[in-house]
Formats: C-alpha cells, structure tokens, sequence
C-alpha cells in the first residue's frame, strides 16, 4: 500500500512513536516468554516440516504419539529433536513413520544423549528439518512465478469472500463460482471448534460444522482447484485459512507446505474466544508467525471480534492497541508490512448519530497508522437485524468506507449474515454491492481528505490518545495481566488457566529445534 494512494489524518508523528515505543515496551516481556518455552505444538510442527504425516486407525496423527512418547521418556522441555533422531540413529527405526508406529505401541524407549550422539542426532535433525524449509521455500517461488505468468487480482481492495459448508467436496464448486464472480481471496472457514482440538485432523473431510476442517488434504485440494479456475479467469486467486487454536504452529506449517497465502493468525483472539492459555497461544503464535514470514503468508489479525463483545466507540481504542501489539509481534518475528492484514470492523450501531463519520475516523486512523500494510476490513455483523434491505444498505456503507480509506482487503458482507448460512444467491448479490461500490467509488480515496479540526480527524486522533494511554497502563501492569482483568473484548483470561496449559515447557539450556534456528537464520541447510 502506497500512502500516496490514500487519504492521511493529521496526527501528530510525536504521539505515533510514543504508541509504538509503548507496544515495544509492553510487548518485549511477552517474546522473551515465547522465547524461553516449548509447546507440544511447536515439536509436533518440526516433525511435519521433517515430513511425517499420516494418524492411526483411529486419526490419531503419528506426530502426536511421537511427541506423547519423548514427552513420557524424557520431557519436551529439550526439545524432541535430539531424542528422536537419536533413536532414528540407533536404527529403533528405518525412518520417522515407523519410529512414530513403534513408539504408540511402546516398543521404543527415547534418552537424551550427550556428547558427539547428541551432537550427530541434532546435526540429522537439521538436515530433516532443512528438507521441509526448502518445500515452503519452492512453495513461495510458485506463488510469485504464478501471479507473475497468470495476473494478479484487478484492484485493491482485494474482495474476500468465505465459504463454509463442512464439506471440502462442496467447498471447491462454490470457492470456483465466487472466483468467476469476482472474488479475490476465497477463505474456507473451519469447522466449530477445531481451534479445541490439540491435533490436526487427517485427510480430506466431508462433515465439519459451520465450516470444513483444516487438513493438509483440504488445503492442496482448495489450492488444486483455485489453481485451476485461476487459469481459466487470467488472475492469480488467493487462498486462506486459519492458522489459530491449540495447533497454530502446525496448521502454519501445513499452510507453508501447500501454498495458502493468507491465514487468520492473531495473537490474542485463541486467549480472549476460546479460553486458551495465553502462554501456550503467545508461544505457538510466534512460531507461526516465524513460518509464515518464511511463507510469504499475509496473515490476518482479529481485532474486529473485540468489537462483537465491547462496544465499537467505548471500545475503539483496543482495536488500535490490538493492532499495534500485533504489528510488534508480526514484525520481531519477521513478517514485513506487506503481511500485516490488521483487522478491524464496521460494527458501530447505526442508531448513533454520526455513526458513518465514526466508521471512517476509524478505519482512516488504522489506514494512517499502518500505511504499508493491506488492512483486513470486516463488515457489520453485530447490528445485522434479518431485515435484508437494511443489511444490505450497511455493506453498501461497509464497502463505501473500504474504497475511501484504501483498505487493503475487504470482507464481503452478506445481507443475511448472522442469520442463516448465506445462499449462493446472497454471495452472488454481495459480490455485485462491492463491485458497484468499488467501480462507482473505487478512485474516492485520492479526493477525500477531512479538515485539519473537523469531526472525522478530531475522533481520530482522539482514539489514538486513549490507546497510548492504555498501553502505558500495560506497561505498568504487564500484557498478560491486561489479558487477565478484561481488558481486550471484555474478556478476562488469566495467565495460568485455561484450555493446553498442559502442552507448554519451559525450555532446557539444552534446548533444541532445528526448524526455529532454520527459520530465524533463514538458513536452507
């Protein structure tokens, strides 16, 4: 995003550093948790990059019998690098797949060996590790080769638009029929409470609820397909999912691996919706992040929730802070601007006066702040009643905002949202509000520029003052302690509770994961 392309508010660049200072400051204790912890996630995601796949009769995925047996033998907090390909070493098995059958039945015992065993066992791990790095990477090169040989969407904001039937075989026709309708970025929503379940289901699926699960199987197959219709309609179609819940750093790897480009990955939306530990969640986040700068991903932050729990104007400044706590996460672990999809959401009641004025305050203060990075703007859901017409008049007013303040990506509302499951039909009449808006308005934003002291400026620089103070507040009292009293979405998660506190180690001095150090050498061997 080129601020040239954009209205900018006049804020004072004073008071902006000072924001991010503080996100700095606040944010700086949260790393060094993430960097002195282990999770059964984060080892489970090194096994896969190394290439083991696959789960029992019963779809329990090897990595995780892998991981539960050098758990059991000898702890995570080393690292189940070293243990695992020592065994491999000490010939308990020709390779990973039968290692990991042969541990779920108990036939192999792990140690953490010392010396040179240790250091040949750490050095086989690296070069396993290596071999998935270097898939992400070809993965990467694709995607630039495809977009520059087929074309890249038409426009920005790019249109994104969900599909979400549990059944990856009925997915696929309605992604295809969105794309040819216009839509850039085909997101499969996933299934009611995976982001729960401490393991990846296995293979392609057909009965997931309210959405399809992820699976390494669903994803090639929905990349295979968005692949095929991008062809056909000379435009490169983006493909995302969600990289959050209990198995973030898998679900990461798996996307890196089948060549998804955006994933939902936001650093707090596990902790405040789902009740997972925040330790757990800020230490699997990081990895995450790690492999998808690696992926070149975009991810996609979920500021906009806060909104559905807190009120849109009492509580605007959160969003601001989210937003600025998310960016310093993204970029210390080394996602550039071009990947920060920083959410935020049209969800003011529209019975307040001004509401529309409050709306593009809003989303000017997150295009001024952020002028690099392709916002991810959400439509109303909060204030969607089941009066079609009025719904429909409010993703007009959505969609108008998006083209007048250069959102990066725009969500498309759907006139029936928050009521049924959306028709084709209703996607179909969505897709023409965003493309009328977008053609009739789309060239809005080099003409609208609000008055130095007027209202939308004004709001503006009035959230920004109320997010530095809140985040000086974080500052004293400490993130995971604003986590715990409520203060993002009015939910309150302390620190040592919640959903797979269970999974999370604190890391030996002799801590070792290949991947981590690949990816924060960006080293292919």
């Amino acid at each position: 995003m080129s601020s040239r392309s954009h209205p900018v508010l006049d804020l004072d660049p004073q008071v902006v550093r000072t924001a991010r200072r503080l996100a700095k400051k606040a944010g700086a204790p949260v790393v060094k948790l993430a960097r002195t912890h282990t999770t059964v996630s984060v080892e489970r995601a090194l096994l896969r990059m190394a290439g083991l796949a696959g789960a029992d009769a019963e779809r329990v995925p090897w990595v995780n019998h892998l991981v539960d047996a050098v758990r059991s033998d000898v702890g995570i907090e080393h690292g189940v690098a070293v243990p695992v390909w020592d065994a491999l070493l000490r010939s308990e098995a020709p390779d990973l797949l039968t290692l990991a059958q042969k541990a779920s039945s108990g036939a192999v015992r792990f140690r953490l060996p010392e010396g040179r065993d240790g250091q040949r066992a750490a050095t086989a791990a690296r070069r396993a590790a290596a071999g998935g790095i270097r898939t992400i990477d070809r993965r990467r090169t694709e995607r630039d080769r495809l977009i520059k040989r087929l074309g890249d969407a038409p426009r920005r904001p790019w249109i994104y638009l969900i599909v979400a039937t549990g059944d990856i075989y009925e997915d696929i026709p309605q992604a295809q029929a969105a794309a040819r309708e216009g839509a850039d970025v085909i997101a499969v929503i996933r299934s009611t409470g995976q982001s729960l379940l401490d393991y990846v289901p296995e293979g392609a699926t057909r009965e997931g609820y309210a959405g399809t699960y992820a699976t390494q199987e669903n994803f090639r197959l929905m990349r295979a397909a968005l692949d095929d219709v991008g062809k056909e309609l000379g435009r490169y179609v983006r493909l995302t999912n969600y990289a959050s819940g209990l198995c973030m750093p898998e679900i990461a790897t798996l996307a890196g691996l089948e060549r998804l480009d955006m994933m939902l990955n936001d650093s707090m939306y596990g902790i405040l919706f789902r009740d997972i530990n925040p330790i757990r969640t800020f230490v699997d986040q990081r990895f995450s992040r790690q492999v998808h700068a690696r992926a070149g991903i975009i991810i996609n932050t979920g500021e906009d929730n806060y909104l559905t729990t807190a009120d849109a104007v009492e509580a605007a400044h959160t969003v601001t802070v989210s937003q600025l706590m998310n960016e310093f996460f993204a970029k210390e672990a080394g996602l550039e601007d071009w990947q920060l999809g920083l959410g935020h959401a049209f969800e003011i009641n529209p019975e307040i006066p001004d509401s529309f004025r409050l709306e593009l305050a809003h989303a000017l203060l997150a295009r001024t702040l952020f002028p690099q990075a392709p916002l991810k703007w959400m439509p109303p859901t909060k204030h969607m009643t089941g009066d079609v017409f009025r719904g429909y008049l409010l993703d007009g007013f959505f969609n108008l905002v998006g083209a007048m303040t250069g959102q990066g990506i725009l969500l498309v509302g759907m006139m029936t949202e928050a009521v049924v499951t959306p028709f084709l039909s209703d996607r179909d009449l969505a897709l023409q509000n965003v493309r009328y808006v977008l053609d009739a308005a789309g060239g809005l934003a080099e003409d609208f520029h609000p008055p130095h002291d007027g209202f939308i400026q004004t709001r503006a620089r009035q959230v920004l003052s109320e997010a530095v103070e809140l985040l000086d507040r974080i500052v004293d009292d400490t993130m995971l302690e604003a986590i715990a009293d409520g203060t993002f979405g009015l939910m309150k998660r302390p620190a040592d509770a919640g959903k797979g506190l269970d999974g999370v180690a604190k890391r030996d001095a002799g801590y070792v994961n290949p991947a981590i150090d690949l990816l924060e050498e960006g080293a292919t061997r």
